[in-house]
């Protein structure tokens, strides 16, 4: 084969490629109303679907050329079924039409249940609704980390010397990062029983992580400057006591500082190595832990904190009405606390075998509050959906499942840096540091998780399995739409499209 003939297979190839597969988007609306319909359905088979993410955005691949009879199945909570054909589609806005529920419909088969019984229903038929068998999920994982400085004052009394002054102070707290994110995105297929506490085997097709190293602080010049400081002030073989309020602690004076930066270096690349060495191998193991851990932290776990089924009696449940989703009606139960119990939110709940399909909720106070000698912590919000589907077993696993957590860390606290040496006449006290410091941090953490497949396995099957060795995401300083091009997976919302790192721009 000649090289023209090589270029013509390989154009034809790709031609046949870019047709075989079509990737489609679109913003789902209410018709009513214009406002996006988060956690809707988008389903072409019983193998390929996606689900819209908070903004009513999704998109979809097909890994095969479309045909006329092809079409997209919408469905969602309150509205009507919709199906949309993928020959002409346009990424125009898809409008959902509000849902009217004839109760007569829903009851032609039920009877008329109050809402005790259903209470006393779901309890009931939990460990029979739910599949705990072994199983492959293949499935799409994102974790997004927000921080943002609120407050950062240090405000300094005393200094005795010279060059650690206020001014200086101020301009290392000018360069600190005032906000930052990162995002880590997984696509993989985990292996083993569905129920808390067992092992479980991951294998990652594929992955990234967002993550801006500009935000880093750079102290580079800070620390020459430091060390010339230190040089010219401290001693040799002094120590420092640092200390604030009843709280102190002893430092030894760095080496490097006075003549031993060889080995003092030499330790420090060969802790860096150990540490590189550890990530890799760690973030499998970890990401596994914690796709194992979001898929079962829900409410059929009588451990949980989400536990409003098992501890009904805290709470106001009220069936409130009944809607459409997924070829089912449900009641919808909204629930609050009697009490001080953590959450409020909405239960959707199948009539005719009362398993428990949807629930959305959030805290109603804070989750917990820490606050002594000038310390504070404040777990002030945890709100999010979990969504079940039916399986070839007619029983129910985790479809898709987001959770927002967010926490408010403070400190505010007297701090006094004493250098001292015990090799010296007279006095041991050789310079002093003395101020006030105050700062609030603002850390928000979002999980989100799709699973697009579950497949039974037989125990013998999880056992011969392999994990497949994985070592590092791969790293992105700004968003790429093409690093998932040809992936479903879940659509990013706004703040990781706009993702750029400042060494990017």
């Amino acid at each position: 084969m000649n090289i023209n003939q090589i270029c013509i297979a390989l154009s034809l190839f790709m031609v046949a490629q870019s047709y075989g597969q079509q990737t489609f988007s679109s913003t789902l609306r209410d018709a009513k109303t214009e406002v996006p319909i988060p956690f809707a359905t988008i389903q072409f088979n019983s193998k390929t679907g996606v689900i819209s993410n908070d903004q009513g955005e999704f998109n979809i691949s097909i890994r095969r050329e479309i045909k006329a009879s092809d079409s997209l199945k919408i469905s969602c909570l309150g509205y009507e079924e919709k199906q949309i054909p993928l020959l002409n589609f346009n990424q125009a806005p898809i409008y959902l039409t509000p849902q009217t529920i004839d109760l007569s419909e829903v009851l032609v088969t039920n009877k008329t249940y109050s809402i005790d019984e259903i209470l006393e229903n779901i309890k009931e038929r939990l460990t029979q609704n739910y599949d705990y068998n072994y199983k492959r999920r293949k499935l799409f994982y994102r974790t997004s980390y927000y921080n943002e400085m609120d407050k950062y004052d240090v405000h300094l009394d005393k200094s005795t010397i010279p060059e650690f002054n206020q001014q200086f102070v101020d301009s290392l707290l000018q360069i600190m990062p005032k906000t930052n994110s990162s995002h880590t995105e997984i696509l993989g297929e985990i292996y083993g029983k569905i129920e808390p506490k067992t092992h479980q085997k991951l294998n990652i097709l594929k992955a990234c992580r967002l993550y801006d190293k500009s935000k880093d602080i750079n102290l580079d010049n800070y620390e020459k400057r430091f060390n010339a400081i230190f040089k010219k002030y401290v001693k040799r073989d002094s120590y420092f006591k640092i200390k604030s309020g009843w709280f102190s602690v002893k430092e030894d004076m760095d080496p490097s500082l006075f003549g031993e930066e060889q080995q003092a270096t030499e330790a420090l690349i060969a802790e860096q190595k150990k540490k590189d060495s550890l990530n890799k191998i760690s973030f499998l193991a970890w990401r596994k832990l914690q796709i194992h851990n979001f898929e079962n932290n829900n409410f059929i776990d009588e451990d949980n904190d989400l536990n409003i089924i098992h501890k009904s009696q805290r709470y106001e449940f009220e069936l409130k009405d009944y809607a459409y989703i997924n070829d089912m009606f449900v009641y919808v139960i909204p629930f609050q606390p009697k009490r001080s119990e953590d959450f409020s939110g909405t239960m959707y709940v199948n009539t005719e075998d009362f398993a428990v399909v949807r629930v959305d909720y959030k805290n109603v106070k804070p989750l917990s509050k820490f606050s002594l000698l000038g310390i504070s912590m404040r777990k002030y919000l945890k709100e999010g959906t979990i969504i079940f589907q039916k399986n070839e077993n007619k029983k129910y696993t985790l479809k898709y499942r987001d959770e927002t957590l967010g926490e408010l860390v403070g400190i505010k606290r007297p701090l006094k840096i004493v250098e001292k040496n015990k090799h010296v006449k007279g006095r041991r006290k050789q310079n002093e540091l003395k101020g006030d410091i105050h700062f609030i941090v603002k850390n928000i953490d979002k999980t989100e998780l799709i699973v697009f497949e579950t497949d039974a396995i037989t125990e013998a099957d999880f056992k011969a399995l392999k994990q497949t060795a994985y070592t590092e995401p791969t790293a992105l300083d700004e968003y790429d739409p093409e690093f998932w091009k040809g992936y479903n997976i879940i659509e990013p919302n706004k703040a990781i499209k706009e993702f750029k790192s400042l060494e990017s721009e």
